[in-house]
């Protein structure tokens, strides 16, 4: 694949060094728990991101069972409670499986960088695990988040943008605020498309001028979706226990359904965005991106809540659900649930996986309303990109000025002419065409975005959701989440050829993907969507779902599809 890592990159002390960090005290020792021989393993090209040494070997590298394959917030957690695992240990084990599966081996690059403090927050864990103290089901787990929330530490946050790179921001994002309190392991930061990929129409998802192009674990030349590739692909690959996306339409589900994930894209306000580099005002959020229903639970119930900064969120329930209490075999016995066949048909094969789903879902007592089509599908798209880009200007610049010294750069304007001026670095694929166009719009109390804005709102939840909701009298619908993965294509951009994210983003409403089955070896998954604070119920439906199919499958890191 092409694909390059800056050559500033290498000398940057917060990136992976992919040498070093293999001869690093305790790692070779730790290579077996990783599930990958170290020894032998030539290291690609740091420069220029080059894996030819390594395309006969395909997915040999990762053929050993790693000691915590598909390892549960639960499992772990009766593990430490036993005696027999300690979060040092199994830090220490995430960190060995990210330098020899994300830095060498099929060389995912999933991972922008690690917290050099990981293996001392997991060792306080323990002491006060050992002390009698357990903050809760996240207590000890290691966690990556997506490299444009900001962590108030010694690593970066720069939405994978060079520009940023410099100064760590000089506090928590309130999700990773909340996580830390929750007890988790904050073990490293995610790549991902460059601006959450809203910088160009022709970008590849998963490049990044800081960390180049994140692999498929399933398929290492198909495309991870994004922008949340790097949670997507790592999670998929066991590269930590959870982790966290951010979604303004189909960060979240996409990368999830498409590296085999469940992804839970919530009500926009259920999670706090302070601290988030922004896209949308009215569309962004973050979520959980996990490899069961039960952990997406789990870490909602950590994130979510009333944040007096966003004041989106004052509109989340007082009192949160507990999210996991409706995670039951029985959960979808009698709900009635919307088939959206005009959510599907973009693709042969989603739509066969789809329909065995569908039966599945008969089979665990679901009532199908088959079809209950969105009648608006399609009739917000113009006024969505409208309303994006007028808020992205607004948004990013209020962000970069927060930000204050510990960034460079201060508006969109100083962007544009800093990927200009580097643009052999930041620009070698595809440009900021997208970029330009938000610069051009005006303030957001301009009558075209108001406009725009009502359009978005009438034609996604009035005469969208609501209305196919309140017609058939539906507790969720269901589609197919994506089409299959596409082959990376650096010079003519993504392949992406349908999906459903688009009227769940517009209204804010949730929708979880859960994975459904597999066509090649490539994942599919199908989504639940539902209306405002509606996460609890979607959750249960996607738990017993998930019981009917065990759809998951680990990745196999294959080179291609011969």
């Amino acid at each position: 694949m092409s694909g390059s890592v800056p050559q500033s990159e290498a000398g940057d002390p917060r990136i992976i060094d992919r040498r070093r960090f293999m001869t690093a005290a305790g790692v070779t020792t730790l290579a077996a728990m990783a599930g990958v021989s170290c020894v032998g393993d030539p290291s690609p090209d740091e420069t220029t991101g080059s894996d030819t040494s390594r395309r006969a070997a395909g997915g040999d590298a990762a053929s050993t069972v790693f000691a915590f394959d598909e390892a549960t917030i639960a499992s772990l957690q009766e593990q430490m409670q036993r005696g027999t695992l300690t979060s040092k240990a199994l830090t220490e084990a995430y960190l060995a499986r990210i330098a020899a599966i994300d830095a060498a081996g099929p060389t995912l690059r999933a991972v922008l960088e690690t917290n050099p403090d990981a293996l001392s927050i997991a060792a306080e864990r323990d002491a006060e695990r050992k002390a009698g103290k357990v903050r809760g089901p996240l207590h000890g787990i290691p966690v990556l988040v997506k490299d444009n929330l900001d962590t108030g530490d010694r690593m970066q946050t720069t939405a994978g943008s060079l520009a940023l790179v410099g100064t760590p921001a000089a506090q928590d994002a309130h999700v990773v605020a909340r996580l830390r309190e929750a007890g988790a392991v904050l073990i490293g930061k995610t790549n991902l498309s460059e601006w959450a990929n809203f910088r160009s129409s022709h970008s590849s998802s998963g490049w990044s001028g800081r960390g180049g192009q994140t692999r498929h674990p399933y398929v290492l030349d198909r495309n991870p979706c994004g922008s949340s590739s790097g949670t997507g692909s790592a999670i998929a690959a066991n590269l930590a226990t959870v982790g966290i996306g951010t979604e303004t339409d189909g960060s979240i589900i996409c990368p999830s359904s498409i590296c085999g994930l469940v992804g839970l894209k919530p009500t926009v306000g259920l999670v706090s965005r302070t601290g988030i580099i922004p896209i949308s005002v009215t569309q962004d959020t973050a979520g959980p991106m996990t490899r069961t229903v039960a952990d997406a639970a789990a870490l909602l119930q950590v994130i979510a809540g009333r944040d007096e900064r966003d004041a989106a969120t004052s509109g989340a329930p007082a009192t949160l659900p507990d999210y996991s209490a409706g995670l039951t075999p029985t959960a979808l016995q009698g709900a009635r649930i919307g088939v959206a066949r005009n959510l599907a048909g973009f693709n042969a094969a989603a739509d066969a996986a789809f329909n065995t789903a569908l039966d599945a879902l008969r089979a665990a007592g679901a009532v199908l309303v088959d079809p209950a089509n969105v009648p608006s599908v399609g009739k917000y798209d113009d006024a969505e990109f409208t309303v994006l880009l007028y808020e992205f200007k607004d948004g990013l610049n209020r962000y970069l000025a927060a930000r204050g010294a510990t960034v460079p750069y201060h508006t969109l304007a100083d962007l544009i002419a800093y990927n200009r001026e580097n643009s052999a670095r930041e620009m070698p694929w595809f440009a900021q065409e997208i970029f330009e166009q938000a610069e051009a719009k005006g303030p957001i109390t301009d009558a075209a975005y108001r406009s725009a804005l009502e359009v978005c709102r009438r034609q996604a939840r009035d005469l969208g959701l609501d209305a196919v909701f309140r017609e058939h009298r539906l507790d969720a619908l269901v589609a197919p989440s994506n089409a299959p993965s596409w082959v990376t294509d650096h010079v003519n951009g993504d392949k992406y050829s349908g999906g459903n994210s688009s009227v769940a983003a517009v209204a804010g409403y949730p929708s979880l993907t859960v994975p459904m089955g597999y066509v090649h070896g490539l994942p599919l998954g199908i989504s639940f969507i539902g209306l405002a604070w509606s996460e609890a119920r979607l959750l249960g439906y996607g738990f017993a779902f998930e019981q009917q199919t065990k759809a998951r499958q680990t990745p196999k890191f294959l080179r291609t599809l011969e």
